[in-house]
């Protein structure tokens, strides 16, 4: 996986959103807000590798039944995505880079 340094869909953006930033610091903007320029200027989540979720899966110490209740998804899923022969999207990745930068129990 990458590290998890911010990275910006462009340098327009990345101005933006550190001028939102500074904003919120202050609290001229909410909370809410500020999640919506999260969304909109920094890049999406990275596709992750077979190895990655195997080893994210194993940190947290669980089975893959009890991983894939934990992302609400079937254990024959996390199965393949360990062997690569199906990669996770939308919010399975999103949990799963959450899991791995800040630990399963975020999740849970």
């Amino acid at each position: 996986m990458k590290s998890t340094r911010k990275t910006y869909r462009s340098d327009p953006l990345r101005s933006v959103h550190l001028a939102m930033k500074g904003l919120h610091k202050v609290g001229a903007i909410d909370k809410a807000t500020m999640r919506h320029f999260d969304v909109a200027c920094l890049t999406p989540v990275d596709p992750i590798e077979p190895d990655d979720v195997r080893r994210i899966r194993e940190k947290s110490l669980m089975s893959q039944a009890t991983f894939a209740a934990a992302l609400n998804v079937t254990a024959s899923m996390v199965s393949k995505w360990e062997r690569g022969e199906k990669k996770p999207t939308g919010s399975a990745l999103k949990l799963l880079a959450l899991a791995d930068k800040k630990g399963i129990e975020t999740i849970l």
